[in-house]
């Protein structure tokens, strides 16, 4: 079963998909789906969707040998990886690491495909996707 496939099942059911991730914990790996909709994401439809794709993975496996499968909501911390994650996160802080190793939390306020507008205090930072080496939605607790 490919991406496109997946997003098709994700999308009958009301929701959008995230992003999935392949993950290795305490000696396990992981297939995780990451769905998200307007009006939030809980657990009933978290379980929906596992019951639906669920069997269809175990007769086309998303990964090779043994490994678990989870549907989850990517939080309010999301990880930013695609473009379509900054575009849908214009407007929220955002914290950012660049490859340079420097690190800032600022407002995201535009995206044009391939580069990122950040205000850091008074000064709008440009940011080329290339020089992330990771980004994340930042919630101030």
């Amino acid at each position: 079963m490919n991406l496109e496939q997946i997003t098709k099942i994700v999308e009958s059911c009301g929701v959008s998909l995230y992003d999935t991730e392949v993950a290795n914990e305490f000696d396990k790996k992981i297939f995780r789906i990451y769905i998200t909709s307007k009006e939030g994401i809980n657990l009933d439809k978290c379980a929906e969707i596992s019951r639906i794709l669920s069997p269809i993975f175990d007769l086309e496996p998303p990964l090779e040998g043994e490994y678990l499968f989870e549907v989850s909501s990517p939080g309010i911390e999301r990880k930013l990886t695609k473009p379509e994650h900054y575009s849908a996160s214009l407007g929220e802080k955002v914290k950012i690491k660049l490859k340079t190793k420097e690190k800032f939390i600022g407002l995201l306020e535009a995206f044009n495909g391939n580069a990122a507008s950040v205000r850091v205090e008074n000064e709008l930072k440009q940011i080329s996707l290339d020089e992330i080496e990771s980004a994340r939605t930042y919630f101030e607790w």
